[in-house]
Protein backbone atom coordinates (compact mmCIF):
# COMPACT_ATOMS: atom_id res chain seq x y z
CA UNK A 1 0.00 0.00 0.00
CA UNK A 2 1.34 3.42 -0.93
CA UNK A 3 1.67 6.21 0.90
CA UNK A 4 -1.48 8.30 -0.25
CA UNK A 5 -3.69 4.79 -0.03
CA UNK A 6 -2.41 4.48 3.72
CA UNK A 7 -3.68 7.83 3.93
CA UNK A 8 -6.76 7.60 2.88
CA UNK A 9 -7.24 3.95 4.71
CA UNK A 10 -6.64 5.90 7.97
CA UNK A 11 -9.31 9.11 6.65
CA UNK A 12 -11.95 7.05 6.17
CA UNK A 13 -11.27 4.72 9.10
CA UNK A 14 -11.27 7.88 11.71
CA UNK A 15 -7.73 6.70 12.45
CA UNK A 16 -6.63 10.20 12.59
CA UNK A 17 -9.29 11.47 14.81
CA UNK A 18 -6.98 12.54 17.69
CA UNK A 19 -5.35 14.46 15.49
CA UNK A 20 -7.60 16.20 13.04
CA UNK A 21 -9.46 19.62 13.46
CA UNK A 22 -12.58 19.44 11.72
CA UNK A 23 -13.45 22.76 11.70
CA UNK A 24 -10.41 24.23 10.51
CA UNK A 25 -9.82 20.84 8.29
CA UNK A 26 -6.24 20.42 9.31
CA UNK A 27 -3.97 17.31 10.06
CA UNK A 28 -1.71 17.83 13.41
CA UNK A 29 1.40 15.97 14.00
CA UNK A 30 -0.08 14.29 17.18
CA UNK A 31 -2.91 14.94 20.04
CA UNK A 32 -0.99 16.89 21.87
CA UNK A 33 -0.36 19.53 18.63
CA UNK A 34 -4.19 18.92 18.03
CA UNK A 35 -4.84 20.13 21.57
CA UNK A 36 -2.46 23.53 21.86
CA UNK A 37 -4.59 24.37 18.61
CA UNK A 38 -8.03 23.77 20.06
CA UNK A 39 -7.36 26.12 22.83
CA UNK A 40 -5.32 28.58 21.08
CA UNK A 41 -7.09 32.08 20.30
CA UNK A 42 -8.59 30.61 17.26
CA UNK A 43 -10.79 28.21 18.88
CA UNK A 44 -10.62 29.77 22.35
CA UNK A 45 -10.74 33.68 21.63
CA UNK A 46 -9.51 36.12 24.20
CA UNK A 47 -12.88 35.83 26.77
CA UNK A 48 -10.54 35.67 29.61
CA UNK A 49 -10.71 39.55 30.92
CA UNK A 50 -8.55 41.25 33.08
CA UNK A 51 -11.08 42.75 35.97
CA UNK A 52 -9.28 46.05 36.16
CA UNK A 53 -8.42 46.57 32.52
CA UNK A 54 -11.11 44.83 30.62
CA UNK A 55 -8.68 43.34 28.26
CA UNK A 56 -8.80 40.03 26.96
CA UNK A 57 -6.30 36.82 26.98
CA UNK A 58 -6.23 33.81 25.50
CA UNK A 59 -5.69 32.23 28.95
CA UNK A 60 -5.76 32.69 32.69
CA UNK A 61 -1.87 32.36 32.13
CA UNK A 62 -1.61 35.52 29.74
CA UNK A 63 -3.86 37.54 32.12
CA UNK A 64 -1.79 36.97 35.32
CA UNK A 65 1.41 37.49 33.70
CA UNK A 66 -0.37 41.18 32.73
CA UNK A 67 -0.88 41.62 36.08
CA UNK A 68 2.12 40.18 37.61
CA UNK A 69 4.21 42.57 35.18
CA UNK A 70 2.89 45.74 36.09
CA UNK A 71 1.37 45.61 32.49
CA UNK A 72 -2.33 46.81 33.72
CA UNK A 73 -3.45 50.55 32.73
CA UNK A 74 -6.00 49.78 35.27
CA UNK A 75 -3.59 48.61 38.45
CA UNK A 76 -0.55 50.13 37.48
CA UNK A 77 0.54 48.72 41.41
CA UNK A 78 0.09 45.57 40.75
CA UNK A 79 2.84 43.21 40.41
CA UNK A 80 4.32 40.40 41.04
CA UNK A 81 5.03 40.35 44.70
CA UNK A 82 2.11 42.24 45.50
CA UNK A 83 -0.61 39.71 44.46
CA UNK A 84 1.84 36.83 46.10
CA UNK A 85 1.34 39.03 49.01
CA UNK A 86 -2.14 39.13 48.71
CA UNK A 87 -2.64 35.36 47.52
CA UNK A 88 -0.47 34.54 51.04
CA UNK A 89 -2.71 36.42 53.45
CA UNK A 90 -6.23 35.11 51.81
CA UNK A 91 -4.70 31.52 51.34
CA UNK A 92 -4.83 30.37 54.58
CA UNK A 93 -4.89 26.84 54.30
CA UNK A 94 -2.43 26.57 51.30
CA UNK A 95 -4.48 25.88 48.53
CA UNK A 96 -1.94 27.03 46.25
CA UNK A 97 0.38 29.42 47.78
CA UNK A 98 3.41 27.78 50.20
CA UNK A 99 3.35 27.75 53.95
CA UNK A 100 6.52 29.65 54.75
CA UNK A 101 8.07 30.45 58.30
CA UNK A 102 9.17 33.75 56.84
CA UNK A 103 8.47 36.07 53.66
CA UNK A 104 11.46 37.73 52.33
CA UNK A 105 10.23 40.76 49.87
CA UNK A 106 11.45 40.89 46.43
CA UNK A 107 12.30 44.41 46.57
CA UNK A 108 15.84 44.27 45.30
CA UNK A 109 16.12 45.25 41.91
CA UNK A 110 19.45 43.18 40.48
CA UNK A 111 21.32 45.03 37.68
CA UNK A 112 23.66 43.59 35.55
CA UNK A 113 27.11 46.05 33.66
CA UNK A 114 29.48 45.75 31.01
CA UNK A 115 31.81 43.88 33.84
CA UNK A 116 29.71 40.78 33.36
CA UNK A 117 31.21 39.96 30.50
CA UNK A 118 33.40 36.86 30.85
CA UNK A 119 34.77 36.63 27.29
CA UNK A 120 32.01 34.35 25.69
CA UNK A 121 28.92 36.08 27.12
CA UNK A 122 27.38 38.32 30.10
CA UNK A 123 27.34 36.14 32.75
CA UNK A 124 24.16 35.95 35.43
CA UNK A 125 26.50 36.03 39.01
CA UNK A 126 23.30 34.19 40.43
CA UNK A 127 23.82 30.97 38.30
CA UNK A 128 26.28 31.67 36.19
CA UNK A 129 24.01 31.56 32.54
CA UNK A 130 25.49 32.83 29.76
CA UNK A 131 23.71 35.80 27.47
CA UNK A 132 24.83 37.15 23.97
CA UNK A 133 23.53 40.49 25.03
CA UNK A 134 23.59 42.48 28.19
CA UNK A 135 19.80 43.44 27.57
CA UNK A 136 19.25 39.92 27.72
CA UNK A 137 20.84 39.37 31.24
CA UNK A 138 19.55 42.07 32.82
CA UNK A 139 15.65 40.70 31.62
CA UNK A 140 16.59 37.63 33.09
CA UNK A 141 17.74 39.16 36.20
CA UNK A 142 14.27 41.27 36.15
CA UNK A 143 12.14 37.91 35.47
CA UNK A 144 11.09 35.27 38.55
CA UNK A 145 14.71 33.52 37.89
CA UNK A 146 15.84 34.07 41.26
CA UNK A 147 12.55 34.45 42.68
CA UNK A 148 10.93 32.43 45.84
CA UNK A 149 9.05 29.39 44.66
CA UNK A 150 6.00 30.49 46.59
CA UNK A 151 3.20 28.63 44.78
CA UNK A 152 2.21 25.01 44.55
CA UNK A 153 0.32 22.95 41.80
CA UNK A 154 -2.93 22.68 44.06
CA UNK A 155 -2.46 18.90 43.08
CA UNK A 156 -1.61 16.91 46.27
CA UNK A 157 0.44 14.64 44.18
CA UNK A 158 2.22 17.07 41.83
CA UNK A 159 5.17 18.21 43.29
CA UNK A 160 5.46 21.30 41.24
CA UNK A 161 6.44 24.68 42.39
CA UNK A 162 6.45 27.90 41.25
CA UNK A 163 7.62 31.43 41.50
CA UNK A 164 4.91 33.05 39.55
CA UNK A 165 0.50 33.02 39.14
CA UNK A 166 1.06 33.01 35.60
CA UNK A 167 3.77 29.82 35.90
CA UNK A 168 1.56 27.90 38.22
CA UNK A 169 -1.79 28.82 35.46
CA UNK A 170 0.38 27.76 32.78
CA UNK A 171 1.75 24.39 34.41
CA UNK A 172 -2.72 23.53 34.78
CA UNK A 173 -3.38 24.95 31.67
CA UNK A 174 -0.75 21.92 30.10
CA UNK A 175 -3.04 19.34 31.82
CA UNK A 176 0.70 17.93 32.78
CA UNK A 177 -0.39 16.75 36.07
CA UNK A 178 -4.03 15.74 34.58
CA UNK A 179 -5.53 17.86 37.91
CA UNK A 180 -7.83 19.63 35.91
CA UNK A 181 -8.84 19.92 31.93
CA UNK A 182 -7.69 23.02 30.22
CA UNK A 183 -11.61 24.14 30.17
CA UNK A 184 -11.65 24.15 33.97
CA UNK A 185 -8.48 26.27 34.81
CA UNK A 186 -10.18 29.22 33.62
CA UNK A 187 -13.23 28.70 35.83
CA UNK A 188 -10.76 28.33 38.63
CA UNK A 189 -8.86 31.64 37.56
CA UNK A 190 -12.08 33.63 37.73
CA UNK A 191 -12.92 31.73 41.30
CA UNK A 192 -9.31 33.05 42.51
CA UNK A 193 -9.83 36.59 40.78
CA UNK A 194 -13.12 37.10 42.66
CA UNK A 195 -11.36 35.91 45.83
CA UNK A 196 -8.98 38.14 45.48
CA UNK A 197 -10.62 41.33 44.63
CA UNK A 198 -13.07 40.99 47.35
CA UNK A 199 -10.71 40.20 49.37
CA UNK A 200 -12.49 36.96 50.26
CA UNK A 201 -10.48 33.77 51.50
CA UNK A 202 -9.43 31.29 48.92
CA UNK A 203 -11.33 28.10 49.52
CA UNK A 204 -10.44 24.69 47.18
CA UNK A 205 -10.87 24.75 43.78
Amino acid sequence: MDQNSCNQHMQSADHFSDRYCRECKKYFQNAHNLRQHLNSRTHRGSDVKCPFCNTGFVTPSGASHHLETGSCPGAPRLNRESIARVVQRLDTTGVIAKKQIEWHEQNVEYVANSSSWNGSGYECYLCHRNYRTLLALNQHLKSPAHAQKVYHCPNRGCAKEFTALAALFNHLESESCRFMRFENVQRVHRQLTDQITSNRRITLF
